[in-house]
């Protein structure tokens, strides 16, 4: 049965070969077969490549009830990154199918981007004015998972005053690490200078960010999102821009009302021009061959560990 057990890796934006070459060795000492759809520009192509998949590693491509549903012999998604919103949860679960994350992978290349970022924000994008310095400043992080553990261990270094917040209060987490954890994001928001999100997307989280909690934040403060785009408000956080001259936001994802804050905000507002968090070739071979191995001991074993549905 093993030889016919079909692994199909479908990445709009591809892994580097690194990881490919990775996962195939995976795949192939399973005795499975792997096969490739990158970069691809039809939905049809998606449609078509999963229809005698058993099992599909994806990065931020979109699994719906329609691929879902063209791919019968599916068993296993596994998304190669913590985030999973670009899957149908529902739909899979109907269908039969696992689905899973490869959390922690992409990590430290996420905190590190979050670091890179405000660097390039403090100092005013480069522009050749006076800018400000990190080491001092209060930094909050909104969720306190595997990449808001990594930005604290990053901004230790830096000598900054580290707070965390997290849903679940698992303060006793956040203490050991030597943070300060806060009772409720209200909190969080009126002690930082810098926030930097890692919120999931949820039915609770999306838009959350909005004028209400920004307004909490004390005057001159940058925030700095490499979760998710729907959990700002962009409409309020337009609307709280233009009420507070100091506040800078700067994203690895880019907003949909992209050109009106570039052109309302050209010295407070900065996106990279796709989501760069995991866009690093340790982080692209993590995270795949992490989905590979996953795979394999699900399709061997039914270990299921990591499944999100």
């Amino acid at each position: 049965m093993g030889a016919l057990m079909k692994i199909l890796i479908a990445t709009d934006k591809p892994f580097a070969k690194i990881a490919v070459d990775g996962i195939r060795t995976e795949i192939e000492a399973a005795g499975f077969e792997l096969a490739l759809l990158e970069k691809y520009t039809e939905k049809q192509q998606l449609l078509d490549a999963v229809a005698d998949a058993n099992a599909i590693i994806i990065r931020s491509d979109i699994i719906d009830a329609e691929v879902i549903a063209a791919a019968k012999e599916l068993k296993i998604v596994v998304r190669a990154g913590a985030g999973y919103d670009n899957v149908d949860l529902e739909a899979a679960t109907a269908a039969g199918v696992c689905v899973m994350n490869t959390p922690g992978q992409n990590s430290n290349a996420v905190a590190e981007l979050v670091f890179g970022m405000l660097i390039y924000s403090a100092r005013n994008f480069f522009n050749g004015t006076s800018g400000t310095e990190l080491k001092g400043k209060r930094i909050g992080i909104h969720a306190y998972g595997n990449v808001g553990r990594n930005v604290a261990r990053i901004a230790k270094g830096f000598e900054m005053e580290i707070f965390a917040y997290d849903a679940y209060c698992r303060e006793e987490d956040i203490k050991a690490d030597d943070v300060e954890p806060t009772c409720s994001v209200k909190t969080l928001y009126q002690d930082s200078e810098i926030v930097s999100v890692h919120i999931p997307s949820t039915p609770e989280t999306k838009k959350s960010i909005n004028r209400s909690l920004l307004d909490l934040l004390p005057k001159g403060a940058t925030m700095v999102n490499t979760a998710r785009k729907d959990v700002i408000n962009e409409p309020e956080l337009v609307e709280y821009m233009e009420a507070n001259p100091g506040f800078k936001y700067i994203t690895d994802i880019m907003p949909s009302n992209h050109e009106e804050m570039l052109q309302k905000f050209p010295t407070r507002y900065f996106s990279t021009p796709k989501k760069m968090g995991a866009q690093t070739s340790e982080a692209n071979v993590n995270a795949g061959i992490a989905a590979a191995k996953q795979i394999v001991d699900f399709l061997v074993n039914g270990n299921d560990q990591f499944k999100v549905n």
